[in-house]
């Protein structure tokens, strides 16, 4: 009974992991892959598990205990937050979506180095991510968010020229946030060497 817990628990955690929109890719400046096993105890008939790495090569799993085996693993997605700098907070995909996305009037949000500003009428929101790189992954998880579920109401802007980067650099330093904070590119860690 208590691995069919265990499966249930999984299978759970796999049901959310699949359905996570934006997921984390860059923790400390440094690629990652999240992965999640499930083990039991070892029992005669001990199967052993290769997994193939990003090269293709088979590479066997083996645990530092040796009582347990792995019966199941797989890539895990561990949802990514983005700063919402107007209330200053964490969110995540989905809260974004409900909260700055809900009503239908058109709206076009842009990306500002490691920023991205939503621009709905004359109201303007302000999201920093981690780079720029992940601000332009998340203009297109939401590019993919917005096609799959048929949204034509939102303009999103990957690639701005300068033009339109001095308009929103005098917009939001006209909102009262800093300069600074406007032009900086990134929110963490360098990569190490």
């Amino acid at each position: 009974m208590t691995f069919d817990n265990a499966k249930a628990f999984y299978d759970k955690k796999m049901l959310i992991s699949n359905n996570v929109d934006f997921q984390v890719a860059v923790e400390n400046a440094t690629p990652c892959k999240y992965e999640i096993a499930l083990l039991e105890k070892k029992h005669n008939n001990f199967d052993t598990l290769y997994v193939k790495d990003s090269m293709g090569r088979q590479i066997k799993v083996d645990l530092d205990d040796d009582e347990y085996r792995v019966v199941y693993l797989n890539e895990f997605n561990v949802e990514e937050k983005l700063y919402d700098v107007n209330h200053k907070k964490k969110i995540t995909f989905n809260e974004f979506v409900n909260s700055y996305l809900s009503n239908k009037t058109v709206k076009m949000i842009s990306k500002l180095n490691n920023k991205v500003a939503l621009q709905e009428d004359n109201k303007v929101s302000l999201f920093s991510l981690k780079d720029s790189f992940e601000s332009k992954r998340f203009l297109d998880s939401l590019s993919n968010y917005l096609i799959s579920n048929n949204r034509m109401d939102v303009i999103v802007i990957s690639d701005t020229s300068p033009a339109q980067k001095k308009y929103l650099y005098e917009i939001l330093s006209g909102m009262g946030l800093d300069k600074k904070l406007l032009y900086r590119t990134t929110t963490t860690f360098k990569p190490r060497k």
